[in-house]
């Protein structure tokens, strides 16, 4: 009897068992090491020594795969996969980039436009720990689009003022491609300790 219960206990466990091994966080050697020079490089520029570069990589794997040739249906371009339209605003201020296309421009464009965002979220008061949520969660659904899911939450669920701050209470209010996104993004950040930082 006992044998069958710990048959059934195997059965039910091991298809969590296998896909628990086969996910491939972001620094698994699945994942190229090319780019990394930029995302460090950017990461420290923009952020500062302080934040993990990893969380940039992460973005660029949940948007391409890390594949500089890239482009979306909708024009979307290279690693993290940037408009056009953002490129050229982002252009504006930082005229020493280069082509969208060179994975170094696409990569070092996405990670200062993602400071960008991220002080906007600094302004609305999101915590240190919530903000690279919603900076993320900008990046793919827009900044204007998160703040009225923000609101949605507000009007709907008569929430305590606090909880518009909490990425798991607004991200219900967001599209289903953006909490994918930071789903992703935060699975892929799930890096076992004993890894070194590097």
């Amino acid at each position: 009897m006992r044998s069958r219960s710990f048959l059934w206990i195997i059965l039910i466990l091991l298809p969590a068992i296998v896909l628990a091994g086969s996910h491939k966080h972001v620094k698994h050697k699945y994942w190229t090491s090319k780019y990394d020079r930029h995302f460090k490089k950017n990461t420290k520029h923009y952020f500062g020594p302080g934040v993990d570069w990893h969380w940039f990589k992460a973005q660029g794997i949940a948007e391409s795969g890390l594949n500089p040739k890239a482009k979306s249906t909708v024009g979307a371009i290279g690693i993290m996969q940037i408009m056009p339209s953002t490129y050229k605003e982002i252009l504006l201020k930082k005229p020493n980039l280069g082509k969208i296309e060179e994975p170094r421009w696409n990569i070092a464009a996405a990670i200062y436009y993602n400071r960008q965002l991220y002080k906007r979220w600094k302004k609305k008061d999101i915590s240190v720990d919530e903000r690279m949520n919603f900076t993320f969660a900008s990046y793919n659904a827009g900044f204007n689009r998160v703040l009225k899911a923000r609101k949605k939450l507000r009007d709907e669920k008569n929430e305590a003022p606090e909880a518009i701050n909490s990425w798991d209470k607004v991200s219900p209010f967001t599209p289903s491609e953006t909490r994918h996104y930071i789903r992703r993004i935060d699975e892929l950040m799930q890096v076992k300790a004993d890894l070194n930082k590097s």
